[in-house]
């Protein structure tokens, strides 16, 4: 099969209309009366077709279809003095001019095209602990214009009125909207319009109540607030021993199958001065087995013309330097690193710490290595992370229900959130006849610390660890100075969406906040997520209990940086139900104590929050099958006295915490109800 080029299939399409040529309206100037800067719409009499192929091929801003005449081609052209001379020498000529750039007409134009086209994405509004708030998004058509203002006026049901300002958000450099925190308001808003500093004005629109949902109340005598202080993983296993042992017929355990590093990391010591010269040491199996306490020196051998040599013996490594024809010291630093990592490959591994490369190796030591960990009542071996399974029917029968947290080590509120849910289904399974219904209509499957061995060092040695223990580092970057960024985001070590397959919101980078991992499930803690849902086919519904910042989310979760291209969207009736799911929960958690997760926080995860490449959630969603959500609980708390949103952190003070539980695993509770209407529905 042949094609014809590109250029002339566009020239074959423009139809070409017979029409009598119009009575010039301005006379055709000649090819150099277009003023510097002067562009006009111009009506040609080309000599043939053959000409108009040629400026369709060439790019040519054809205004209108052609028409014939008398077999030749009119063609209207927008066009500056340089191609209308250009043109005319070809031999086109100019019959009419249409319109001037200059002209009036083309200023109206030029006002009318800079007036923007505003629309409003969002406009809600709701109550909390008395007070009501105001939330909008705004989308202009000025998408590339950074100075654009948009200012919304607001008018309330007893007439009162005012404004704000609203602030340009790009992400990945791309123009999403404009967009303000929830905005005190007097009364319940009736009215909102959007004006922009370019003139354009929004149609007035009438904001929706959100999130215009409330769960059935709790019966009296219904049990709740099970959690009475934050829980290392320690606590939580015994707390999963206990419900256990007390609900037998409504709760399994389940071992999952890969088990983690444990809390437990490799010997360091420095052999030298850190802030001289120095070699790291490290020994090659954990500092628990048997490495804690091992000594490193180097020695002079007092002797001239000795080699580099080392023994080991009564868990002391002794380095002897190599000395010159005069009995000096020559080591540098250099080979002693690479010659205890070659003498004692299966024991030690060394490197030159940074800023001692080449530099004369002194005598040093004993030096002690030492894994540096500092909870003294934690297991050190490798950890089986556990899973609760509740319902009355366990056989994979009904309907199932994951909600999984602390994925990242430092969100020690999480735990406490899935716990009081399972506490709650457990204790009131006999007294609630709501209760009793969501736990013999599904199978709840809940995992309370995904990442145990992250959390452990997050409780004992550095509170803002986010990542699992696994030290994946080569080199100078396994000093020991670092090793609080060592470690595995377990949440960014699934496949669907990840770093790997080139999403952004993960790093290659050991130490980064967000690194990726060696591999797609690399680790044991992202595998144990994904061998559960695997297992239990009937799993449908997932939640991924996170903090803080009170944010509730859905897939797609992550995008490529170039275009800001996502993963798939969910078709429209998926989307429906995220979103109307989203809302039940959402008005279940503010039952609690009226905290409301806004709605600009509620939607996909690339939208409201960020790209989180290899997230959980697209794994679930794209590849099992689970419609997959994720908490982000800790909302910000309005502040009267200051008229300011406040952020409440990682480990608030237990208070709040403890308030997070109750309200979050009332959501929970909501997503259970959901999947058992579904169910009922037979969706």
């Amino acid at each position: 099969m042949s094609f014809r080029p590109r250029w002339a299939a566009l020239a074959a399409a423009l139809v070409l209309i017979v029409t009598p040529i119009p009575r010039a309206a301005e006379a055709a100037p000649a090819g150099d009366q277009l003023s510097a800067g002067e562009s006009a719409l111009i009506r040609f009499r080309l000599p043939d077709e053959a000409m108009l192929r040629r400026l369709v091929a060439g790019g040519e801003d054809l205004a209108a279809r052609p028409r014939t005449q008398n077999g030749a081609v009119l063609a209207d052209i927008v066009v500056d003095g340089r191609r209308l001379a250009a043109l005319t020498a070809q031999g086109a000529e100019p019959l009419q001019v249409i319109q001037r750039s200059s002209s009036g007409a083309a200023r109206a134009t030029r006002l009318a095209a800079q007036a923007d086209t505003l629309h409003f994405l969002q406009a809600y509004w709701w109550t909390s602990n008395g007070k009501t708030f105001l939330q909008t998004q705004v989308a202009t058509t000025a998408t590339d214009d950074p100075d654009v203002e948009i200012t919304v006026t607001w008018r309330t049901a007893d007439g009162a009125t005012g404004s704000f300002p609203l602030v340009r958000f790009e992400d990945s450099g791309e123009y999403q909207y404009h967009y303000a925190l929830p905005q005190p308001m007097p009364a319940k808003p009736v009215q909102v319009t959007a004006s922009s500093s370019l003139g354009g004005t929004s149609r007035a629109i009438t904001p929706a109540i959100w999130p215009g949902a409330t769960p059935p109340p709790a019966p009296t005598g219904y049990q709740k607030d099970f959690v009475d202080a934050y829980m290392t993983p320690v606590d939580i296993k015994a707390r999963i021993k206990r419900l256990a042992r007390q609900y037998p017929k409504l709760v399994d355990v389940i071992n999952l199958p890969n088990k983690t590093q444990g809390y437990r990391r490799t010997a360091v010591a420095y052999l030298g001065d850190p802030n001289a010269a120095a070699v790291i040491v490290e020994s090659v199996a954990f500092g628990d087995q048997g490495m804690n306490g091992v000594q490193v020196r180097t020695v002079d051998p007092g002797a001239a013309n000795r080699p580099l040599s080392a023994t080991y013996k009564d868990r002391v490594l002794t380095v002897r330097l190599a000395t010159d024809g005069t009995g000096k010291t020559i080591s540098t630093t250099d080979d002693v690193a690479a010659f205890i990592s070659a003498r004692y490959p299966q024991r030690f591994r060394a490197v030159v710490e940074e800023g001692s490369t080449g530099l004369p190796m002194p005598v040093a030591g004993p030096a002690r290595l030492d894994d540096g960990l500092l909870g003294t009542e934690v297991p050190q071996g490798p950890w089986t992370v556990q899973a609760l399974r509740i319902g009355k029917t366990r056989d994979g029968s009904k309907p199932g229900v994951l909600s999984y947290s602390q994925e990242h080590a430092r969100e020690w509120a999480t735990p406490l959130v899935t716990l009081e849910f399972a506490e709650r289904l457990l204790a009131n399974y006999a007294t609630d006849p709501e209760t009793r219904s969501l736990v013999d209509a599904t199978d709840i499957f809940i995992i309370p610390t995904v990442n145990p061995d992250g959390a452990n060092y997050s409780f004992n040695d550095f509170n803002f660890q986010r990542k699992n223990l696994v030290n994946h580092c080569t080199g100078a970057t396994r000093d020991p100075k670092y090793r609080n960024s060592w470690g595995v985001d377990v949440n960014r070590n699934y496949t669907v969406g990840s770093y790997f397959d080139g999403y952004v919101g993960a790093s290659a980078n050991c130490l980064s906040g967000t690194y990726a991992g060696t591999a797609e499930l690399s680790e044991a803690e992202s595998r144990n997520v994904i061998a559960l849902a695997k297992a239990h086919p009937n799993i449908n519904l997932a939640m991924n209990v996170h903090s803080y910042g009170g944010y509730f989310m859905w897939p797609p979760g992550a995008y490529r940086a170039d275009g800001r291209v996502t993963l798939p969207r969910p078709s429209i009736d998926e989307s429906k139900f995220f979103l109307d799911s989203a809302r039940r929960i959402v008005g279940a958690i503010a039952t609690e104590r009226g905290t409301v997760t806004w709605p600009s926080y509620t939607g996909p995860v690339a939208d409201v929050l960020y790209s989180a490449a290899g997230n959980s959630a697209d794994q679930l969603y794209y590849e099992l099958g689970i419609d997959a959500w994720d908490f982000e609980v800790g909302n910000d708390r309005w502040n009267e006295a200051t008229q300011q949103w406040e952020g409440v952190g990682f480990q608030p003070p237990f208070d709040e915490a403890h308030a997070e539980s109750q309200e979050y695993a009332g959501g929970l509770l909501e997503l259970v109800r959901v999947a058992r209407d579904r169910a009922a529905a037979g969706q």
